[in-house]
């Protein structure tokens, strides 16, 4: 059974995250000839100051 980690600075729509999460679904399941109904996928939505880049911690897009 496939699964498939992914984690975001911040938060996405309920309809994003439909989008993402069938697209990413389709691509494994064609990948790897594996049936759509066995992938598992997690979004996980973090908070920006809990994500560094280069040293700095990342800032809301609004605090540029």
């Amino acid at each position: 059974m496939p699964y498939v980690n992914i984690r975001v600075a911040g938060t996405l729509t309920k309809e994003q995250k439909a989008r993402i999460s069938q697209g990413v679904t389709d691509v494994i399941a064609a990948g790897a000839n594996k049936p759509k109904d066995s992938i598992l996928i997690f979004i996980d939505e973090l908070p920006h100051e809990n994500i560094a880049k280069g040293g700095t911690l990342l800032k809301k897009p609004a605090e540029k």
